[in-house]
């Protein structure tokens, strides 16, 4: 079966997983992390990428990014940001070779309760793993800057914005919508989202992005996230 094209649009929040090669560890120390995390802060600022949202775990990243007026910008952004990972860990071991997958899944987001929600789903990785009991246990996310109204690096997304009027207003609202159980059919949807490649959104958004992109978008089953 062809892969299918990736859809990649400026302005539009994206969920990409990228996975270790054959699943093999890319985080083995803290310097690992550390290392990532200060290198996606750096680089969005160089390919004019907004992170909405991102979680490292042994294995594999998942991140929620936006890219800006040009889309080349998230590709080179990825292609930087694995290479450099790949570097820091074979200068440590005295390895040579890659790191990663060659290719990267992606998803383009629906900018509203999709978006909340693929946020969520990204921070509670760790927590669907059993590796911590609450994602605010989880040093290697986004949670903690999300959930607490002090100034952080991460990009604020229109959804989370959509929270409060105040940043506690809107941390406090997004611990709350976090702490909620996620619907079986929410986490269905975008688990295949990322997998197969399609859209995270409803049919409308589905149309919408026929239109601007004059591609036909393969659809999936109806049903959009409930969020209470």
């Amino acid at each position: 079966m062809p892969r299918l094209a990736r859809i990649v649009l400026p302005n539009y929040p994206h969920h990409i997983v990228q996975r270790g090669h054959n699943r093999g560890l890319v985080f083995v120390e803290t310097a690992d992390y550390q290392r990532y995390v200060a290198d996606l802060r750096e680089l969005k600022e160089a390919f004019d990428v907004k992170v909405y949202a991102y979680c490292l775990m042994s294995n594999h990243v998942h991140l929620l990014l936006a890219p800006g007026d040009s889309i080349a910008g998230l590709s080179q952004f990825m292609k930087t940001l694995a290479a450099r990972a790949t570097r820091f860990r074979n200068k440590l071991e005295g390895l040579t070779g890659t790191l990663w997958e060659s290719r990267y899944r992606s998803s383009l987001v629906q900018s509203d309760h999709y978006l909340l929600a693929c946020s969520r789903y990204i921070e509670l990785n760790p927590v669907r793993a059993r590796m911590v009991a609450n994602a605010s246990e989880y040093e290697w996310s986004s949670y903690s800057a999300h959930a607490s109204p002090e100034e952080s690096w991460i990009d604020l997304d229109p959804a989370f914005c959509s929270l409060g009027e105040t940043p506690e207003e809107r941390s406090s609202h997004y611990v709350e919508f976090v702490a909620q159980s996620i619907p079986p059919s929410e986490l269905e949807l975008i688990k295949n989202a990322i997998q197969r490649g399609q859209l995270t959104g409803a049919d409308r958004f589905v149309d919408e992005v026929e239109h601007l992109t004059g591609l036909r978008v393969e659809r999936r089953g109806p049903g959009r996230p409930k969020l209470e």
